[in-house]
């Protein structure tokens, strides 16, 4: 699809395919290309006008600098992209925008002691997502944000209330066992029941 909306000139699909290439660069381990190539992509939506989707490939992008170990940067994207769903009023990608947000926070204070205010602001961040997730039906966006904070929850200690959680939105689910998202969620379940 790349190939093609650059060989015709689709300019709408030529910066939504540029950045959905990026973040399957990320997936494998392609951490600087994947930048370049996601960033490239919200150029092109920009320099159409489009904003359609913008906030979702900030977040995309704030994954890769995560996964680049450039905490400081996804978060300041993230919160651009939450600025832009305000503005834009397009929600489709909300629930993940804060998820991620309150994993990137935790990566960002992993090399030193998580003080308090740390953790509580991530957990107020899975706890946001997994709001606007079940407001919007999204399970799989639910899922999502209730694994991060079952994680955050198990460091804290507090594994029956994890796996309470968890095993709630997981239980939901009645297909689709061979996807990522839930086979975290069944291995995180494994572990708290141990």
């Amino acid at each position: 699809m790349l190939r093609i909306s650059t060989e015709q000139s689709f300019g709408f699909w030529l910066g939504s395919t540029a950045a959905i290439h990026g973040w399957a660069l990320a997936e494998t381990g392609q951490a600087q290309e994947s930048l370049t190539q996601i960033r490239q992509g919200i150029a092109d939506c920009r320099a159409i006008g489009q904003e359609l989707e913008v906030s979702h490939f900030l977040s995309l992008l704030a994954e890769a600098h995560g996964t680049a170990n450039q905490q400081e940067e996804g978060l300041n994207l993230l919160t651009e992209a939450l600025t832009l769903v305000e503005r834009t009023g397009e929600r489709f990608w909300e629930a993940e925008l804060h998820r991620v947000y309150g994993e990137l926070s935790l990566r960002l204070a992993e090399p030193a002691i998580r003080g308090r205010p740390v953790l509580v602001s991530a957990e107020e961040s899975f706890q946001k997502a997994i709001e606007i997730a079940r407001r919007q039906s999204a399970k799989s966006l639910e899922l999502r944000a209730t694994t991060s904070l079952s994680r955050l929850l198990r460091k804290q200690g507090q594994n029956d209330e994890a796996r309470r959680r968890l095993a709630e939105i997981y239980g939901w689910f009645s297909e689709g066992f061979d996807t990522a998202d839930l086979k975290d969620a069944k291995v995180l379940l494994e572990e708290l029941a141990t």
